[in-house]
């Protein structure tokens, strides 16, 4: 607009706004030279995989690391008096102020009593913390996480008492079977458990109730590798049978004398291929009837009950 160069602040630009622009600045030569071989589509931030690359990589460091071994919080009034009944380690007894004590809150507050178990009276709030449905029913026990012995320890222990007798798990995910053949092994005399680092079932407080107590009496050692770990055993002298519903071995062929470990597979996968081809022989429980397969704690029981009666004879 005239006269709008002239007012206060104003400043004329020399040259003029529309001109043709000298030399384009290397540009064009830029643009002509090579840019080397196309990086991967994960390595792109605009391609979509480089997009779901970069998104996983900012959620895995907002995620903290999970921790393998964690207290546990028993919730419940029948699952907390089971535990203490069981005489679960336990580091603290928590009751809710002002709930409706019964026989099983009385009973559980005089149980840890007697155990030298800490016992806090804490708001209810406090306990709805712990859970995200609030089923507690106002007390809660906590449990601290399970010390596992060492594989080499478990086995210098059962070569003191020979002959020696191991049970280890492969493929076991469920803690009430796991604690079931704890109990199993203190029954007939066994000296320990091993059981996989991963994809297993760990010493919960479910598997000690399931123990009845017999996981403070019977070591559970956890190995690496369990493969490596048999091996190792094997080489020390110790017999590998596995127990299988598929094994060629019937039960009433065992030799139950010898020192020995027996590994137990699951009722639905049954022994893992490396652990089964580093068996020594694979056993079998002859079953009436249309039974295919029995629990795996089941089977474990009745193969150590017969191991136990050999070694009575």
């Amino acid at each position: 607009m005239a006269g709008n160069s002239k007012r206060q602040g104003a400043i004329r630009k020399s040259g003029s706004k529309k001109g043709p622009t000298v030399g384009s600045g290397g540009q064009r030569r830029r643009g002509l030279e090579g840019r080397g071989p196309t990086p991967p589509a994960h390595m792109r931030p605009n391609h979509p995989a480089g997009k779901r690359a970069q998104s996983q990589s900012q959620s895995q460091q907002r995620r903290p690391a999970k921790r393998t071994d964690e207290a546990e919080t028993v919730l419940g009034r029948n699952p907390v008096l089971e535990c203490l009944r069981a005489r679960v380690p336990a580091t603290a007894l928590y009751v809710a102020l002002g709930i409706e004590a019964d026989e099983r809150v009385t009973e559980s507050v005089n149980r840890a009593a007697d155990l030298g178990i800490a016992i806090l009276e804490v708001p209810r709030h406090d306990l709805d913390r712990m859970t995200t449905n609030h089923l507690h029913q106002g007390i809660a026990l906590q449990v601290p996480p399970y010390n596992y012995a060492h594989p080499d320890d478990l086995l210098a222990t059962a070569l003191q008492s020979p002959p020696s007798l191991l049970v280890a798990l492969d493929n076991i995910t469920d803690p009430r079977n796991l604690g079931a053949i704890v109990r199993s092994v203190a029954a007939f005399g066994g000296h320990g458990v091993v059981i996989p680092q991963r994809r297993s079932a760990s010493v919960t407080a479910v598997a000690w109730r399931t123990s009845a107590g017999a996981a403070a009496r019977v070591p559970v050692a956890r190995a690496s590798n369990l493969n490596r770990t048999l091996k190792d055993w094997a080489d020390r002298g110790l017999r590998v049978v596995g127990l299988d519903a598929g094994g060629d071995t019937v039960l009433d062929d065992l030799d139950g004398s010898d020192p020995m470990v027996v590994v137990v597979g699951s009722e639905g996968k049954g022994l893992s291929r490396l652990v089964r081809q580093n068996c020594d022989e694979v056993v079998s429980i002859p079953m009436a009837g249309d039974t295919e397969s029995l629990n795996a704690s089941v089977a474990a029981g009745v193969v150590l009950a017969e191991i136990a009666r050999q070694r009575r004879r």
